[in-house]
């Protein structure tokens, strides 16, 4: 029997009390208070105990907590994270902890579920997209290129709106294992990283988090934020410069992560799939992408580190283009690890390939 991903949750949540329940205090724990109201941590030696969801977050937060903060990514290296879910022992590393920095917009679908079961009511969570204008999944569908982009403001209660009362999405659980849906966004894009500019956006908000859980650090925290932004901004300068002469403003790409990166440059986004790179295209939307790729004589067909690159490479075999890596940076490989690879270098390789193929 296959079972959901909420009846899943549910029975983490049972064994985490007792994962939990064995553990000793730690550091962080004996810094916090029992009525809910934030103690920050203001010894000499201690260290925020920082847990991230996955790999821009944990970028993100170790460039602006340096040596103040035991930083911890949740997603392991190499692992997709869009239907990752939290073990007993997650959720109990979650409990301990001063922060928990996480992405929003949906893309940490268990984040609700599992925040709402822990005891640790001092745990100061920050949501690294909030305030961040997000685009709506169909908007990077091209055939809807004409169309004005629809924002939404991003805080819980207007995301809950656009979930219940744009999208119906509130499907019975068993149903949606059955058809392949198990993972939503809730109709909202997520990938807000993968612009340099909203990119900097969450740095900020990051900043704010730990300068709330530890105040005494925070200009610290504001010293090593602005010098990580300066590099995000001279990157997106670089992606400026890249795209405003550039013969082409199209590229195919495995799935719709580079929404708001196109978005951003003046690009337009032509995704096989969806916002999840496991998604599997319907034939329509296969034979829709080959016709663009043909009629606009599109050479290069993007694909991703993290998951198979095989539909983009029948479609590239289709339409006698190459295929190239665009990475939407959802974690590194554990060869990038090896080879030092960061949020900065991977979006300079991702920089590189997008001038090639809008060159072609």
């Amino acid at each position: 029997m296959k079972f959901s991903k909420k009846a899943t949750l549910g029975l983490l949540f049972s064994l985490t009390l007792i994962v939990a329940g064995c553990g000793q205090k730690s550091a962080s724990d004996a810094n916090t208070a029992s009525t809910g109201t934030s103690v920050p941590v203001e010894t000499e030696t201690a260290k925020l105990n920082v847990q991230v969801s996955f790999y821009p977050m944990y970028e993100f937060t170790k460039n602006v907590a340096g040596d103040l903060a035991d930083v911890h990514t949740l997603v392991p290296a190499g692992m997709e994270p869009h239907d990752w879910e939290p073990t007993p022992q997650d959720i109990a590393s979650i409990e301990k902890a001063d922060v928990l920095v996480y992405n929003g917009a949906g893309m940490e679908s268990w984040i609700d579920q599992v925040t709402g079961s822990l005891s640790n009511a001092s745990l100061i969570q920050v949501e690294a997209s909030k305030g961040i204008n997000l685009l709506e999944g169909g908007e990077h569908e091209h055939h809807q290129e004409d169309s004005e982009a629809t924002e939404h403001d991003h805080d819980h209660e207007h995301a809950n709106e656009a979930t219940t009362e744009e999208h119906d999405h509130d499907h019975d659980a068993e149903a949606e294992a059955e058809a392949g849906h198990d993972h939503d966004h809730g109709g909202l894009d997520p990938h807000v990283w993968l612009s340099p500019a909203l990119a900097v956006k969450e740095v900020r908000n990051i900043e704010a988090g730990l300068a709330q859980a530890a105040p005494k650090h925070a200009e610290q925290f504001k010293q090593n934020a602005d010098a990580y932004i300066a590099q995000l901004e001279s990157l997106d300068q670089d992606f400026k410069a890249a795209v405003t002469d550039s013969k082409r403003k199209d590229f195919i790409t495995q799935h719709a992560a580079f929404g708001y990166l196109a978005k951003e440059y003046g690009l337009q986004q032509v995704p096989i799939a969806g916002l999840s790179p496991e998604q599997e295209p319907s034939a329509a939307q296969m034979a829709s992408v080959i016709d663009f790729a043909k009629e606009h004589q599109v050479k290069t067909i993007f694909f991703e580190t993290l998951v198979s690159s095989k539909v983009s490479e029948t479609i590239a075999s289709e339409v006698g283009a190459k295929t190239a890596v665009l990475n939407p940076i959802e974690g590194l490989t554990e060869e990038e690890i090896a080879a030092g690879m960061d949020y900065i270098s991977v979006m300079r390789q991702n920089l590189e390939a997008l001038k090639l193929a809008l060159n072609e």
